[in-house]
Parts: C-alpha cells; sequence; structure tokens
C-alpha cells in the first residue's frame, strides 16, 4: 500500500464553508437587538465572530497543511495540556464563573472553553490509542475499551464538574463509535450501557438543576415560567416561521424573549426568519458533512485515519443533532451549540481545526 495525494474532497468544504456563511448572517440577525440594547452597538457580536472565523479559517488551514499521522507522536502533549486546562477552569479565581458554570479560562478580553478543545483532543487521542493496538487486543475489554473509557472517564468528570453534562455525553457517545468501529466485540457494549445508564441517570436526579432540567422537558408547560420557559418560546418561534419564514432580521423572539438566541437557541431564529425551508437547508448541509466525512473515513488509509476522520465527523454529527433536537423539544436542554452557526469563538476554532484534519485525511488514498 502507498500513499498519494489528491486535492481534498470539495463537496465536504463546500458544505462546511455554506453553514459558516449561514451562521454569520444568523448570528448578525439573531444577535443585533440584544447587542443593540445592552452593550449600544447591534454590531458588537458579528463583528467577534468575523474575527473569530478569520482565527478559525487560519487553524482550519494550518490542521489541512499537516498530514495526519504527524498528530499522533503529539498526542501525550496535547492529551496532558488539555487534561490540565479542565482542572485549572475549575480553579477559583482562574476559571471564569458565569452563570452560576466555570467553564471558561480569561486571556484578557478573550475568552476560551477547554471543553472545547477536549472534545478534539479526545478524538485523536482515542484515534491513535486504538490504530496501535492490534485486533486482539482491542477485542479484550481490559487492553482496548477499558483504558479509553478510563482517560474519557476522566476528562468526563472534569466537564460534569463545571458543570457541562451535554459535553461530557457527547464525548462518550463518540467514544463508542470508535470503539465499534474498530472492532470492539458488540457483546462488550452491553457492558459499557449498563454501566453508563445508571450513572447517567444519577447525576441527572442527584442534581437539582439538571433534574428541573430533564423535568421541563418531559412537561415544559408545567414549568412555562421557569424552566420550560427556553424550549416553549423556541417551540414558538419554529411554529411561527411557517414554511418559508417571516423574513430574515424579521424574528420577534429575539426580541428578549427567546434566550441564548444568538447561542444555543440560534437554530430557533432560523427557523424563525426562514422557515422550514431554511431549517431544512442547514439539516441538509450537516448531512453531505457527515456523510463526506464517513466517506473520507471509509477510505483513509491506516485505522488511524480512519478513526480520526470517523472521530471528527461522529463529534459533528452529535453536537448537530443533540442541539437541533433540544431547540425542537425532542431533547432537554444541554447548552451544545450549533456547530459553526452558534456565536463563540471556542466552538468554532477547534470545529474548523477538526474539519481541517478531516480535509488532510481526504487528500490521501489507498492504492
Amino acid at each position: 500500500m502507498t500513499r498519494m495525494r489528491r486535492p481534498p474532497d470539495y463537496t465536504l468544504l463546500l458544505a462546511a464553508a455554506a453553514v459558516l456563511a449561514i451562521g454569520l448572517v444568523m448570528v448578525l440577525s439573531s444577535s443585533s437587538i440584544t447587542a443593540s440594547q445592552l452593550l449600544g452597538d447591534p454590531y458588537y457580536y458579528f463583528k467577534r465572530q468575523i474575527m473569530w472565523t478569520v482565527l478559525s479559517v487560519l487553524c482550519f488551514l494550518f490542521c489541512y497543511r499537516v498530514d495526519y499521522w504527524r498528530w499522533k507522536p503529539m498526542v501525550p502533549w496535547i492529551l496532558g495540556g488539555t487534561i490540565f486546562l479542565l482542572v485549572a477552569v475549575l480553579i477559583p479565581h482562574v476559571g471564569r464563573n458565569v452563570n452560576g458554570s466555570r467553564r471558561w479560562l480569561g486571556f484578557g478580553p478573550a475568552v476560551f472553553q477547554p471543553s472545547e478543545l477536549a472534545k478534539l483532543t479526545m478524538v485523536v487521542f482515542v484515534s491513535a490509542w486504538l490504530s496501535e493496538r492490534t485486533p486482539r487486543q482491542i477485542r479484550t475489554f481490559w487492553r482496548g475499551a477499558l483504558p479509553v473509557l478510563g482517560l474519557i472517564g476522566i476528562c468526563a468528570g472534569l466537564i460534569v464538574k463545571e458543570p457541562d453534562l451535554g459535553t461530557a455525553a457527547a464525548l462518550f457517545a463518540t467514544s463508542v463509535v470508535l470503539l465499534y468501529i474498530a472492532g470492539v466485540p458488540v457483546i462488550q457494549f452491553g457492558v459499557i450501557f449498563g454501566g453508563s445508564v445508571p450513572l447517567l441517570a444519577a447525576l441527572i436526579f442527584t442534581s437539582a438543576y439538571r433534574r428541573t432540567r430533564f423535568l421541563s422537558f418531559l412537561n415544559p408547560q408545567a414549568h412555562a415560567q421557569s424552566s420550560g420557559y427556553h424550549i416553549l418560546q423556541s417551540l414558538y418561534a419554529l411554529g411561527s416561521g411557517g414554511l418559508f419564514g417571516v423574513g430574515l432580521g424579521q424574528s420577534r423572539q429575539k426580541y428578549f424573549y427567546l434566550p441564548e438566541e444568538h447561542t444555543d437557541f440560534i437554530f430557533a431564529v432560523l427557523g424563525e426568519e426562514l422557515g422550514l425551508v431554511g431549517g431544512l437547508l442547514v439539516l441538509a448541509l450537516f448531512g453531505v458533512l457527515i456523510w463526506r466525512g464517513y466517506r473520507v473515513a471509509a477510505s483513509a488509509p491506516d485505522l488511524f485515519g480512519t478513526l480520526l476522520a470517523a472521530g471528527i465527523t461522529t463529534m459533528l454529527a452529535v453536537q448537530a443533532i443533540v442541539n437541533i433536537g433540544v431547540v425542537t423539544g425532542v431533547l432537554p436542554i444541554t447548552g451544545i451549540p450549533l456547530p459553526m452557526v452558534s456565536y463563540g469563538g471556542s466552538s468554532l476554532i477547534f470545529t474548523l481545526a477538526g474539519l481541517g484534519m478531516l480535509a488532510n485525511v481526504s487528500t490521501h488514498v489507498r492504492s
């Protein structure tokens, strides 16, 4: 088997560029009222998102230029740095506390979210670890799945302490997919899910705010003025959009009715302004990204490339599915942004860095 270079997957890149462009337009539209009333500048969030987009594209180009197998020797350093940052964010007066959550590190005016780095780090680590194991070792629980789940558990546990159960669950789900692709026997997943489901239930029902969120998801009308408010306002926005929407920039819910209108619930504003057609367009673009991502994984020249491409694609898919599921009332509120659409620098930077790695894998074929 030899490696040869080919052009990147242009369908993948065009779909990503289209989602990114839609995201910029929707950040401008959804944030303008809030930014104008609270900050005196209707373009405040939009200008910052433009800055993050430029930095993210530079990260994409850097990761695209680095041949994907060169990341493997750097895994110990990347992993160690990520765990250090996840610990640092929990230290008082080091991590920033916003709305009761300690998820951010501040560097002057810039704010960084280590859990976003952890998503990409875990994909690279799990891919590198499994690609170095023999098929027999992968099929052995103690040498294959257990070490992966142990380290994922450490990082997920630190993220849960922030608290951010949604991101921790996304890390776990992506790792399970990679274990399956690598060849872990199906019977082992019974053990994995048998242990994880009670743990998830315990995390939900032993925390007052998580329990409230879950109960409001089951019956948002009963909590219409408290924990169910987000879901109901999101559904009102989607419902009022109809087939073609009320028009770009014409959302009524962004006038301080819908919380987090330019971050976690930006898809609701999109659905209100662009209607079912606009929402389906975004879903179709994510579908193309996921299809091409798994296609790249299937044609990668080695197991590391396959797992890396599949992991990045799975993480993107999980985040999109969870975010849209929350906005449409199908899933409980988790606080996971819509990749490349929601406002936020950390998410955008590491999403495009991952897509850069994926694009690099797409330039290598088996022959």
